[in-house]
C-alpha cells in the first residue's frame, strides 16, 4: 500500500523545468532537467530546488512525493540529447539516489515521503506527432522503468499523458517491473485529452485495458478552468483521481507553447480553486503544481487544503 492511498495530504513540487529556466537561468535543451545529474554543480541545482518543498511539507506536517527529475530521462528523448543507453540507466539510477538522500535528510521532520520514478511521454506533451499502441508504449517505456524498480523507486509516475494508449502501456510495464504506477492525463481547454478524448471515458479505458490498473490517476499541465467544468458530480471515475498539478496560467497549450515569459498566474486564486475542488474530487489528497508554478503557490496550496479540514 502506497501511503497516499490512505488518505492523508501529500505535497509535492511544482514545475521543475520553468523553475530552472525562468528563475535560475538555465537552458534545458529538450526541456528536459535530467543532465543537470551529470555532475556536482547540476546537483546542488537540483537540491536546491527541491528542499524548500520538503521544507513546506515538515511545515505543513504532510507527507511527500519526491518526484525524479527524470521526464525526458527515455531513450527517445535521450538518444535526441546524445545520451547512449548505458549513460542514460546511469542518470536514471543517480536521481533515484539523489531522491533517496533528500528522503533520508527530510524523513525525521514530516510525515512519509515516497519516491517516484517520474517518466514522459514519447512524444510531445501537447501534440504528439506519432503515436503508441498499448503494446509498443509497453515497449519503449520499460527500460525507463526497469531501472527505476532496481534503483529502488517506490512507484512509477507516468506525468503530461495525451492518450490513454500510451497510458496502458506505461501501466503494464509498471506492473512487469512490480512497481504500482501513477498515471497523470493532461488535458485542453475544454477539458479534454489532446486526443480529444474524455477524461472519463480515458480513464476507465486504461482501467479496463492495463491488470493491474494505475494506482491513482492525476490530471497536470492544465489550469482548473480547464477541467473542473467535466467533473461530473458523483461519477465514479472521479473517485481515482487522487493528485492534481495545475500550471500556474490558465492559458492553452498552445498560448504556452508560443510564450516567451513566465505567466506565474496568481498563486492565491489557484489555491482556492484546489480547495474548491474537494467535492467533486473526493479522493484528491496529493497536491502539487506544473508550468509556471514553484514553492509559493505550493505554500498557498497547503495552506488553503489545511484550512478546509
Amino acid at each position: 500500500m502506497l501511503p497516499q492511498l490512505r488518505g492523508d495530504l501529500f505535497l509535492t513540487d511544482g514545475g521543475i523545468e520553468t523553475t530552472l529556466i525562468f528563475h535560475r537561468g538555465l537552458d534545458l535543451p529538450e526541456f528536459a532537467a535530467f543532465p543537470l545529474l551529470e555532475d556536482a554543480e547540476g546537483l546542488e541545482v537540483l537540491r536546491a530546488y527541491y528542499e524548500p518543498y520538503l521544507r513546506l511539507a515538515g511545515e505543513h506536517g504532510s507527507g511527500f512525493v519526491l518526484e525524479s527529475p527524470t521526464w525526458r530521462a527515455s531513450p527517445r528523448w535521450g538518444q535526441a540529447l546524445g545520451y547512449d543507453a548505458a549513460r542514460l540507466d546511469e542518470l536514471n539510477r543517480r536521481a533515484i539516489g539523489l531522491m533517496e538522500v533528500l528522503r533520508a535528510e527530510h524523513a525525521p521532520v514530516g510525515g512519509d515521503i515516497v519516491i517516484s520514478g517520474c517518466i514522459g511521454p514519447h512524444d510531445d506533451g501537447y501534440d504528439p506527432a506519432v503515436t503508441l499502441s498499448a503494446q509498443e508504449a509497453q515497449a519503449y517505456h520499460a527500460t525507463q522503468i526497469g531501472t527505476f524498480a532496481d534503483a529502488g523507486a517506490d512507484l512509477v509516475t507516468a506525468m503530461t499523458i495525451t492518450y490513454a494508449e500510451e497510458a496502458i502501456g506505461m501501466t503494464r510495464a509498471a506492473g512487469d517491473s512490480g512497481l504500482p504506477a501513477a498515471v497523470s492525463f493532461t488535458v485542453e481547454t475544454d477539458g479534454r485529452l489532446p486526443s480529444g478524448q474524455t477524461l472519463g471515458d480515458a480513464i476507465v479505458q486504461v482501467d479496463r485495458g492495463a491488470d493491474p490498473p494505475p494506482a491513482y490517476y492525476m490530471v497536470n499541465c492544465a489550469h482548473p478552468t480547464h477541467f473542473e467544468g467535466v467533473l461530473e458530480p458523483g461519477a465514479p471515475w472521479l473517485q481515482r483521481i487522487r493528485g492534481l498539478r495545475a500550471n500556474a496560467s490558465t492559458k492553452s497549450h498552445a498560448e504556452l507553447d508560443e510564450a516567451a515569459d513566465l505567466d506565474a498566474g496568481d498563486p492565491a486564486d489557484l489555491a482556492a480553486r484546489y480547495a474548491g475542488l474537494r467535492d467533486r474530487l473526493p479522493a484528491l489528497t496529493v497536491l502539487g503544481g506544473c508550468c509556471g508554478t514553484d514553492d509559493r503557490h505550493i505554500a498557498e496550496i497547503a495552506h488553503a487544503w489545511r484550512a478546509g479540514e
